[in-house]
């Protein structure tokens, strides 16, 4: 199997996801580009039998416009260009912005639901839990569009630019920040902790994005490597991964977590395939198997999962369930079997112009053959977000339900009675690259 970067926004030789830097949308001047964008299409795309008659290039104000038009409408939310450099600062996590996420309440107000440490905003102090009630002066309100989602104007990812934020703080008091957006290193992994539940060790776990370490070869998270010890020596007896705002990334890492998390005796088994376009057979390989890592032994996991639950998060749910007990409390997921690896590299026209085309390449399927969720995985027990409370606060309703799930093996009607469908999401509001990882 020839090697390719896919990416599990999904996949693999090394899979990475995106930057949540702004998408730069190039338009390099002449129709001999969108003609490079077809043709490749024709080659790479996962449905390119479904490709309409190439359209006049002439028509179309943008490659991003061009590139709308042919993709195949019923299934293809993901396709995107963007320029090659920001494609891969994607791989190693280097972004700019403020560096945090929104998620509203069950009573509609705006909390902080994550914020990156060594980011603008968590070098302030930014904590998940603040509300926000004004952004530049103005109530949360003013920002809703006719649609009924959220613009909350806060300009490009462009180092230098500045906006002012009023929170509410978990003790009643008030506080109005004035935030400079910067490049900064993403953190993986938001919060990590063991749980003494009775007579069993938890592992908590809340990771963001499947991201890797920069100079690793073979691809692989120094950040994944260090939870894994720390859960290991503790000894715990259950594993909740908290997967709510993880948008995708990097297979290379999926596969690294799921070889820590697969038991001993299954080591060696198939954890998923690839299937391409008809004319690539011969880029397919036999599959990618399980080759385990550590000492961890658990017969299940216990996922947090969300809409903005994504890609390789779904790909991570996908390859375990036919070999461990999986459940999945807070909502579905989003619903995203197909990924991608970049085709400049494949087309001169598009490298000597800084075009990275990156459109759906292929899907995958699990050692069942299970390959279609596109409406996402269903959680086994909907209960509510609660962004109000910081990580490893168990007033938070999702953790409080997994450790209930783990301590009594159900989830109580009062926990399910907490669920509601936001009119808003974070991951909404974004397309193309940074989809994958949303953040502002």
């Amino acid at each position: 199997m020839k090697k390719f970067t896919w990416i599990f926004g999904l996949a693999f030789i090394s899979f990475w996801a995106c930057d949540p830097k702004e998408d730069p949308v190039p338009n390099p001047s002449g129709d001999l580009v969108k003609s490079a964008i077809y043709s490749s299409m024709e080659e790479w795309y996962f449905w390119n039998e479904e490709l309409p008659p190439a359209p006049n290039g002439a028509d179309f104000e943008s490659n991003q416009d061009f590139l709308n038009a042919i993709t195949f409408k019923p299934l293809d939310r993901f396709s995107y260009i963007t320029t090659q450099e920001a494609f891969n600062n994607s791989f190693v996590g280097r972004n700019a912005g403020h560096g945090f996420g929104f998620a509203f309440d069950a009573d509609d107000r705006l909390f902080l639901s994550f914020v990156f440490s060594e980011s603008p905003a968590g070098k302030d102090g930014w904590e998940r839990g603040w509300e926000i009630i004004e952004i530049n002066g103005q109530p949360i309100s003013s920002y809703r569009t006719a649609t009924g989602s959220y613009n909350f104007n806060l300009g490009p990812s462009d180092p230098g630019i500045s906006n002012s934020f009023t929170f509410r703080l978990p003790d009643g008091s008030t506080t109005t920040r004035t935030n400079v957006k910067a490049e900064y290193q993403s953190n993986s992994v938001l919060h990590q902790e063991i749980i003494d539940l009775n007579d069993k060790k938890v592992g908590y776990w809340v990771y963001q994005s499947f991201k890797a370490t920069q100079g690793q070869s073979p691809t692989k998270s120094v950040e994944v490597d260090q939870s894994m010890s720390f859960f290991q020596a503790a000894g715990i007896d259950e594993l909740i991964i908290d997967l709510r705002y993880n948008g995708g990334g990097s297979v290379a890492v999926a596969e690294q977590i799921m070889n820590y998390l697969i038991q001993a005796g299954n080591n060696g088994k198939l954890m998923y395939v690839n299937k391409l376009n008809s004319l690539k057979t011969d880029f397919l390989g036999t599959g990618t198997n399980f080759t385990k890592l550590g000492g961890l032994s658990l017969d299940g996991v216990v996922f947090i999962t969300s809409r903005g639950s994504a890609s390789a998060s779904e790909l991570v749910i996908n390859s375990l369930d036919p070999y461990m007990d999986l459940v999945l409390i807070g909502d579905n997921t989003f619903g995203k079997p197909v990924g991608s690896f970049p085709l400049s590299r494949y087309n001169r026209t598009l490298q000597e112009n800084d075009v990275e085309l990156v459109p759906i390449t292929f899907a995958t399927a699990n050692s069942e053959g299970k390959a279609d969720y596109f409406d996402g995985f269903p959680a086994d027990f909907m209960v509510g977000d609660s962004p109000q409370f910081n990580w490893g606060d168990q007033n938070d309703l999702r953790l409080q339900a997994a450790l209930s799930y783990i301590q009594n093996g159900a989830v109580n009607g009062r926990m399910i009675n907490t669920y509601f469908k936001p009119k808003w999401e974070m991951i909404d509001a974004f397309k193309g690259l940074k989809q994958e990882f949303p953040a502002y």
